[in-house]
């Protein structure tokens, strides 16, 4: 058994939750007070994450709220870390009741109103723009999950603060079972079980030949990518089944889950989505019966940050060239069709895996 796979085990279900209130002025302020937790990491030549707690951040109209989530009853370590500034995404803003009565019904059906909705990895980038849209269209209640505590601190309280809209964050990396479980209990004891899951939490990468491909990198792309997915729908989904939710979890796949990418070599990665893709497939199947919907999103080449390196520079000519659009998807691009995934004008939807990637799969 690897030392990683000991820590995983290890680790004891969670066993308490200690809250510590804040006042917070009326004028808010996006520099705050951040909780760190004491990790149990293993030193790889790659991160490994199994928390003792999770930090959790609320933001409400009444104020901050911070609580920290003990795993395995270790003391939590507070320390004073301001964080100057917040992201710079644009405007934000909510669909009100008063809008939406006013809206046709087809209109209604296009939107989220008044639903609770987790989005995982929601702290920048893709899941952050899909996080925003779905607050745009009307949802009640965001929670995110992320692994990044600064990064998802200041999207928490920059989406309260540009929507008036309750946003939690919780510092989770869906590797570790017990972190989600916990982070899932404590979720559902403050707003019961969600009405949408986006699973957007994954990593990438690309030009890594098999033949030397790094064995301990496999099973990280395989932990976060699928094993990550199961945990977070399995623990989701159980709470959805328990309120009798009609529930939409929409997963963040690839095109790569369904052809071979070029010039590029990545058989890990697509051997990853095309797993993501298979299991929302095979989930959809056997969760129809309780009416919680499940459906993939398959994204073709994105001009995120993590493709803004100059390594890519020649790649992403190739790509744009054999993409019909001719240009790279926008971080927005995926907004509208989550949401649609997640509202109930999809509801005779599921099992359906969604490919939106300019036309580059034609070919």
């Amino acid at each position: 058994m690897s030392a990683a796979r000991s820590v995983f085990r290890g680790a004891r279900s969670a066993s308490r939750v200690s809250v510590r209130a804040f006042n917070q002025p009326k004028a808010f302020s996006p520099t705050f007070t951040a909780i760190r937790s004491v990790s149990n990491s293993v030193k790889q030549d790659y991160e490994i994450v199994s928390e003792k707690e999770v930090p959790v951040t609320l933001y409400t109209k009444d104020g901050k709220i911070e609580k920290i989530i003990n795993v395995d009853e270790a003391t939590a370590a507070h320390k004073d870390e301001p964080v100057a500034g917040a992201f710079e995404s644009g405007p934000c803003e909510p669909l009100t009741k008063k809008v939406h009565d006013t809206m046709t019904p087809t209109m209604k059906s296009m939107s989220v109103m008044g639903k609770t909705i987790v989005v995982t990895g929601a702290a920048r980038g893709l899941g952050n723009n899909m996080a925003r849209a779905c607050l745009e269209a009307g949802a009640s209640n965001l929670i995110i999950f992320d692994v990044n505590q600064e990064n998802g601190d200041m999207a928490a309280a920059e989406l309260h603060k540009l929507t008036g809209v309750p946003v939690t964050f919780y510092k989770v990396d869906v590797r570790d079972e017990k972190a989600v479980d916990s982070a899932v209990e404590a979720m559902y004891a403050q707003w019961g079980a969600p009405d949408v899951l986006i699973n957007s939490a994954g990593i990438a990468d690309s030009n890594m030949p098999l033949e030397t491909y790094d064995r301990e990198k496999f099973r990280r792309l395989i932990d976060v990518n699928l094993t990550g997915t199961f945990l977070i729908c399995q623990a989701i989904g159980n709470k959805m089944m328990k309120d009798k939710k009609k529930g939409s979890i929409v997963l963040i796949a690839s095109m790569s889950g369904s052809v071979v990418n070029y010039p590029q070599e990545q058989s890990c990665y697509n051997a990853s989505k095309a797993g993501v893709v298979m299991f929302g497939k095979s989930l959809a199947a056997e969760w129809a019966k309780y009416n919680i919907r499940v459906n993939c999103i398959s994204p073709g080449y994105m001009d995120t940050a993590l493709n803004n390196v100059p390594a890519l520079d020649q790649q992403k000519k190739i790509w744009k060239e054999l993409t019909p659009q001719h240009r790279l998807g926008s971080v927005d691009d995926l907004n509208g069709l989550a949401v649609f995934l997640a509202s109930d004008a999809s509801k005779f939807m599921t099992g359906s895996n969604v490919l939106i990637d300019g036309g580059y799969t034609l070919y």
